[in-house]
């Protein structure tokens, strides 16, 4: 899969480890990625900022 930039107001690990194979491909079946594990009891450290709407 091609290679995307991480979209506005998503977090950078979170859109790589869903859209890309590569980030489980060492994980064998069934087994936790380890840092999927961590960020989800400890949060997401970094979200990608949105542009400010020039709504009004």
């Amino acid at each position: 899969m091609a290679h995307r930039e991480t979209p506005p107001g998503q977090c950078p690990q979170c859109w790589r480890h869903a859209h890309d194979r590569r980030a489980h491909r060492h994980l064998r079946p069934r087994e936790d990625c380890p840092q999927c594990v961590d960020h989800m009891i400890n949060g997401h450290p970094y979200i990608v900022p949105k542009k400010k709407s020039r709504w009004w």
